[in-house]
């Protein structure tokens, strides 16, 4: 379920067009509980509840009773304590990103300089709420995924994310999702007017390993 009008912008954000403009409909909370049960109905195996800080008082109040599916709360990172803490109890997964470690570069092209003090807070508090990784099979029920999109041009960056989690967190606690799709937008300027080469995302892919993090990877599309 989209909710649009992420909490952090970032100035090559591929999904603006639908985080920006007004679509979709306005719901109430039972609405939004409706919602959820119908898409468990169709089939669905989880409910993912993407950028929906900015609605949690209705979001808390549609989790109230636990659903018969995980429930994953998709996010860009940059939330308060506070909200980790609210949602103690009708998450199952959290799926932040872990976007910067370099505060100049968080300034630059979020807005946000202290994202990391912030960010990182939080990812500490979502671990906690959840415990560690919980698989059924093939199946992930409960824990954290922390994602981190690799950037043309600043590995240093991502090498300081994958060490703070290394350090962090300890093996199999949590997972990572290392990212390669970065894409330019239009009018950004170098080195962020190109993709990752294939250089930069083994470099980054073998520190992960270097930090002993387990997690998902990507192909080279």
């Amino acid at each position: 379920i989209f909710f649009g009008g992420c909490t952090l912008g970032c100035a090559y954000c591929q999904n603006k067009a639908i985080s920006a403009d007004p679509i979709g409909q306005a719901v109430d909370n039972a609405a939004l509980r409706r919602m959820m049960e119908n898409l468990i109905a169709q089939g669905a195996e989880n409910i993912d509840l993407v950028t929906p800080t900015q609605y949690l008082p209705t979001v808390l109040e549609a989790l109230e009773m636990p659903l018969p599916v995980p429930v994953i709360y998709n996010c860009g990172g940059y939330e308060t304590k506070e909200t980790i803490e609210k949602l103690t109890g009708k998450v199952d997964i959290f799926l932040p990103d872990l976007k910067y470690a370099d505060a100049a570069l968080a300034k630059q092209l979020s807005g946000a300089e202290d994202y990391f003090t912030v960010a990182t807070e939080a990812i500490r508090a979502m671990v906690s709420a959840t415990g560690p990784v919980v698989f059924q099979g093939e199946k992930l029920l409960r824990g954290t995924v922390i994602r981190h999109l690799i950037l043309p041009g600043q590995l240093e960056n991502s090498l300081r994310v994958l060490d703070w989690i290394g350090e962090s967190f300890a093996p199999g606690q949590v997972l990572v999702s290392l990212m390669r799709q970065y894409t330019p937008m239009p009018g950004m300027n170098p080195p962020y007017d190109r993709p990752i080469t294939e250089e930069e995302y083994q470099s980054v892919l073998s520190w992960m390993y270097l930090n002993g993090l387990q997690g998902f990877t990507q192909e080279q599309t």
